[in-house]
Parts: structure tokens; sequence; C-alpha cells
């Protein structure tokens, strides 16, 4: 197909999709891999767009009708620099529909730029990456006719805009009714790159006037800080909850000088480490150390046999072929790290000690877990207060080898970009009862551990997964108060998410998903149903975050005093 060709087959299905807006109702269609529920997030004031110069902020009155129930959307769509176009209308049911058309890539009727003095000169092969500079955001309200989204596209094209995602839906008020003689209205958000006082901009925003009495240039999204590239990693991995070193008086090497002296040390190589072109350095470990390891190794070893996922053995052998996985010396994490990369494009990331869950979930959009080097102490090798090198290398890594695991891990990370607090919570919990301490149903039908809180913990391992009888009482022991038997429930993100956990004893409740794909898919579903302030896509390539709308990272700053 020639572009001349392509180019008008994409502006007939423009017309004819905004011909259909009318008649489709009340569905979502998200147009770039699978549905992703993110809330249009607009803000309390925006911009009235205008010849003039000048820029006057209106009350919410103005968007009012946009701000309305989620649920009146007809369709959402994504344009992204570089996509394949495609079309699958009407695939669903008759009430739906899907497109995804590559702007960049189409060639459109040449129009006349020079009234505006834009530069139309433009090497549209050689565009720069989409993923950075400013975005503006625009809501305009257009009549329902044939040809309405056609007259409003092709001046994108016309002065070189990028448009990043579209969204429209009905206008909701007693004007916008049929009875009434008049052509129901549809409102449109748009998101595009480039900003107001750009030459294209300011031209396309003029041009677009003549199809609309009201186009508003809305306010820049206030979300809490989050990184867009890999390399922000390290302005959050030295956010400690303590300082990597602080003990609590009830630790077990609280009184001891010589472990937090070597605690200190190993807290000090993490906050040096930089993410970028530069490898973790060795950690060499002591004999004590070597020995507390060895001691937990001969522990579990047994118990990973007969309670462990497939999934979790499978990659303890290709650990023990590749990374010197054994019990008498503790791998090292960059090893492990540039292993893992290779496997499943994940990567370990030194850290002093505990951080905050929002920064801890913010690693995992980038595929990088932020990871512990120091040891437990020695006077208590099966017990830790934290997690340490011993939980981290034993209980969670070998799960980094499995694909549907990191996937299913960059969900919740990818979900906690610019989350509320309250959102964070929920993901939290959900990574608590999966990714800690979560079970799976193995090919015999028993009840095996993926989480990295059990595969670390001899006793809980085997509380957790082994088989009882139907009349084993449920409760709590009379002298240790602990649980007698776990209530086991089948894994709903849902539930999950609201369901607290203790961290100083067993769970009471465990999550069971039927396999790490059902994990991993009913995670995906609710991360997609969360009110987002932004879809988050993450380009592996350029190990960067795309976000498909304008927002402000203005709250929780690092390095300012709010965390």
């Amino acid at each position: 197909m020639t572009t001349t060709t392509a180019a008008s087959s994409l502006l007939r299905r423009s017309t004819v999709l905004s011909s259909r807006l009318a008649a489709s109702s009340r569905s979502i269609i998200l147009l770039q891999h699978t549905k992703r529920s993110c809330q249009p997030a607009l803000p309390n004031s925006c911009c009235f767009f205008s010849s003039s110069p000048d820029y006057h902020n209106v009350t919410t009155h103005d968007i009012s009708s946009w701000q309305d129930s989620q649920q009146n959307y007809v369709h959402q769509q994504y344009f992204n620099n570089g996509a394949n176009y495609a079309s699958n209308v009407g695939n669903n049911s008759s009430n739906s529909h899907a497109a995804v058309f590559n702007l960049a890539g189409q060639e459109f009727a040449r129009l006349d730029n020079s009234q505006h003095g834009v530069n139309t000169n433009i090497d549209r092969n050689n565009r720069s990456s989409p993923l950075e500079g400013p975005r503006t955001s625009v809501l305009m309200e257009l009549t329902d006719r044939v040809g309405a989204l056609h007259d409003v596209l092709k001046y994108y094209w016309k002065y070189n805009v990028n448009i990043t995602r579209i969204e429209s839906r009905p206008v909701n008020n007693n004007s916008n009714n049929n009875n009434d003689g008049q052509q129901p209205k549809f409102d449109f958000f748009i998101d595009f790159h480039g900003k107001v006082g750009d030459p294209n901009v300011n031209a396309l925003l003029h041009s677009l006037q003549q199809f609309t009495t009201k186009l508003l240039v809305l306010d820049e999204k206030e979300v809490h800080w989050f990184p867009r590239h890999i390399s922000e990693l390290d302005l959050i991995a030295n956010r400690t909850l303590d300082a990597g070193i602080d003990l609590q008086a009830d630790h077990p090497g609280f009184n001891d000088e010589e472990y937090r002296g070597r605690r200190a040390k190993l807290a000090e190589l993490a906050v040096r480490h930089r993410t970028l072109n530069e490898s973790i350095p060795r950690t060499e470990y002591t004999e004590d150390e070597v020995e507390t390891w060895g001691l937990v190794w001969d522990t579990m070893e047994g118990l990973w046999d007969k309670y462990a996922c497939k999934e979790y053995k499978t990659s303890v052998n290709l650990l023990k072929k590749h990374c010197n996985y054994n019990r008498s010396t503790i791998p090292q994490i960059g090893e492990i790290s540039s292993f893992l990369q290779l496997q499943t494009n994940f990567r370990l990331r030194p850290v002093a000690g505990l951080i905050s869950s929002r920064d801890f979930l913010n690693g995992l959009a980038f595929r990088t877990f932020f990871c512990t080097q120091y040891i437990r102490h020695p006077s208590m090798p099966l017990y830790t207060p934290e997690p340490d090198i011993c939980h981290e290398l034993l209980g969670h890594v070998p799960m980094f080898v499995d694909r549907d695991f990191c996937d299913f891990s960059q969900e919740i990370g990818l979900a906690s970009l610019g989350a509320s607090d309250e959102d964070i919570l929920k993901l939290a919990r959900c990574y608590w009862h999966s990714v800690e301490f979560g079970l799976c149903r193995g090919e015999d039908g028993t009840h095996k551990a993926y989480g990295a809180g059990l595969l670390s913990s001899f006793g809980e391992l085997e509380y957790a997964c082994k088989e009882r009888s139907a009349d084993e009482p449920y409760g709590v022991g009379e002298e240790d108060g602990m649980p007698l038997r776990p209530v086991i429930k089948p894994w709903d993100p849902a539930v999950a998410a609201l369901q607290d956990f203790p961290i100083t004893t067993y769970q009471p409740v465990y999550f069971l998903a039927e396999s790490l794909q059902d994990a991993k898919l009913k995670m995906r579903k609710y991360c997609e149903d969360l009110p987002r302030p932004f879809f988050a896509l993450y380009n592996a390539q350029t190990e960067t975050v795309f976000i498909d709308r304008p927002v402000r990272r203005a709250r929780g700053i690092p390095g300012d005093s709010e965390k």
C-alpha cells in the first residue's frame, strides 16, 4: 500500500469512527496492548485558549461535564509515535471499535502552512524520542457529524504535533438531547507533545478554534514523584527508613559492635553505588557469615524439594550452574544481576536497608529489585527481623529467573508510579500476599510456595503448605498465640489489597493462585482497574517509562523534606 493510499484509508476510517461515536455506549476501548483504565485525572483548574496571548484561568464549572462518572466513556484511543496501524472495528460487539493510528508515519494531504509561518520542511523519519519533553492537554467539544474527527486530526499532522492520547465521551447535559433537534456533542481530551508558546502548538490551537466553542488548555496534574529513567532509581535507593545500620533494641545484633560495624561498611558500599555504568563490587564475606548462610541453606534445601513451586526449583538449578549457588559460598549479587538480565531483563540494585513501599515498588517498574547485602546475626541463624542476604538470594532471586513472575512483579511496579498513598497501600498488600507469601497450586494439586517470605523460612513454609485433615481446627494456640492453621483464600488482588497482615508472626491468611500465569493475569487486570493518574509503559531499550499524559512530579521529590 502506498503512503498516499494508507493515509486516505486512515482518514476514511477516522471519518467512519467519528460518525459511530453516538452509537457506542458506555464501553471503554483501549487501543494498545490490553485495556488500561486510566482516569483523565483532570486538574481543578484549566486555561481557556484564545488567539490572545493571555490565558485566563477558569473554574471547574467549565470542565464539570468532563468530570462526570467514568462509566460514560464511549472509547479511548492511544496514538503513539511509531505504532503500527491496525483496525479492528466491530470485532468485539456491534457497539465497540478499536483502532491504532501511526500519526508519525502516515502522510496526509499536504496543506498550506505559510499563513502561520510554521516550518513544514520536517524530516518525519528522524523524530526525537517521544518519551521526554513537554506535554500539553486540551479539552475540546465537537458536534457529532461525519468527518469531525478527520477535520481535527489533519491539523495535528499539518503542524507536526504528535498525539500521545485521545479520549472521547458524550456531553451529558440537557442540551445534548436529540429530542430538541440538536446534534449530539462529544468532549475530546487530547494529550500531545509540545507546549503553549511553541509556534506549531499555537498555530494548531488557533486552527482548532474553528471547530469548537470550547477549547481548554488544561493544567498538568500534580502527582507524587516517580522515576522516569532507570538512573533516577539512585535518587530513591538511599531513602532508607533507617540508616541501614540502626538496629532496634530487640535485634539479635544490637549489642554486637563488630556486627554493627560490618553492617555500616556494607551500607556505605550500597550508598555509593550508581545504577548505570558501574558494576556491583564484590563483597568478601567472612567465615562466620558463610557459616550462617550454610546453616540456612541446609535447613531449607529439603523443604524446597517438598514445598517449593516447580518454577522455583528449576531456577535454583540454573543458579547453581551459572551463579555459584551452593551451601559453602554466598553468591555475588553482581554476578546474579548479570545472569538475570540475560534471562529475564531483571536486575539487582544494592540498598543499605529498608526503603518505603512506594520507592521499593517504583523500582520494580524498571525490572529492578532493591537488594540488601548484610546477613542476619550468627547467634540466631534461622531468624531475622528484617530482609537480609539469605532472604533476598534464597527467597526472591530464584523467582526472578522466571519470566511470568518478573512480568507479574513489574505490573505492580508500573501501577505504583505516581499512585496515591491509598493505592500504594493496596499494592503493597498485594505484593505482601503474593511476592512475599504467595501460594500456587502444584501439578499434583497440593499447595506450593512462590513467595520469598515462605521460601526463606523453614517454619512458615511447612506451616503454610503442609496438607491437613478437614477436621483440623482453626483458631490460635493457647500457649504461643500462633494460629493453628491458616485460612487459604483464592488469589484475588482486590481482596488481598484490603487484607492486613502481621509482620512478626506467621500469616493467618494466604492467597492461592492456580499458577504463576494466573497470578500475573489477575494482577494485571486489577492494576488496569485502579484509578491511575496516567498509563505507564516501560521501554526496555531506553530503560525509560513512557507516560501518556502530562503530569508534574510535585510531591515527595527526592531531597525534599517530604517523603
